[in-house]
């Protein structure tokens, strides 16, 4: 939801708070031409609904054939859940740029609040990090990306191939608003393309280097106990991975979530 057109404050983004409804009708919307636009090329459609609890959209506003997935399957693969080979690609709506960035005022890898930011190999993981791996790890590519224009250069930069849709932009605790129309209908040219595409899959690694900035010391603390878990500074944790797996195991225990 982050990543939507108009989505600027963190209370927006929560369930009951002022601008909520406005926020997951533009999500809603967002979704919607995402999943016509596949369905028009002929593909079956799954969503998962990834923010905070996973209950947000409503299935009577979703075009008729798409499955939803809602709440959360309590493994790994987290907003990837229900991820399969038999899948032709993935696509990333309202996505976001992550913990520790300048590329909006809604900056967070996971969790608001947990970390100062997530590395990935020394460099900035965002939830499309991740997710992209989850999928990459079946031979799935990342197909197309809606979101703020830092999150789409980074998706850029590590999904070469990935086709993405800026909403806005952010400034300061600021966001410039692309129009809802003109976002649903990037969103519907931009797949239309990526699904002409290879996609893009993420350049995969020998070992992955997981490193937490928290912003607790108690759960700094409680992640250094995981097993085979390091004491990197006093608020930073470090973990290395074998594979994707691994790595995505690793973040679901060290952060409790």
């Amino acid at each position: 939801m982050e990543g939507c057109a108009g989505v600027t404050s963190w209370e927006q983004t929560h369930y009951g708070h002022k601008g909520y409804d406005l926020a997951l009708k533009e999500m809603t919307r967002e979704t919607v031409a995402a999943v016509k636009a596949c369905q028009q090329a002929g593909y079956q459609v799954t969503v998962k609904d990834g923010h905070e609890d996973g209950i947000n959209l409503d299935p009577a506003l979703l075009p008729a054939g798409t499955e939803l997935i809602q709440g959360w399957d309590s493994s790994p693969e987290e907003m990837m859940a229900g991820i399969s080979a038999d899948y032709a690609g993935a696509i990333h709506i309202g996505s976001h740029s992550p913990a520790g960035s300048s590329e909006t005022p809604l900056d967070h890898t996971v969790e608001h609040g947990w970390y100062s930011w997530v590395k990935l190999n020394g460099e900035l993981a965002s939830e499309f990090t991740f997710n992209s791996l989850c999928a990459a790890q079946y031979g799935v590519p990342s197909l197309f990306l809606a979101g703020d224009a830092g999150i789409c250069r980074r998706a850029e930069d590590f999904c070469p191939g990935i086709v993405t849709c800026a909403t806005k932009k952010g400034v300061g605790s600021a966001t410039v608003n692309k129009s809802p129309q003109e976002v649903a209908a990037g969103i519907a040219t931009g797949i239309k393309e990526a699904l002409a595409g290879p996609g893009g899959l993420p350049l995969l690694a020998d070992e992955y280097l997981l490193e937490f900035c928290f912003s607790s010391a108690g759960r700094a603390r409680a992640a250094s106990f995981y097993p085979g878990a390091e004491r990197a500074g006093e608020r930073i944790v470090s973990y290395r991975a074998k594979s994707i797996m691994e790595l995505l195991t690793a973040k679901m225990f060290m952060t409790e979530i």
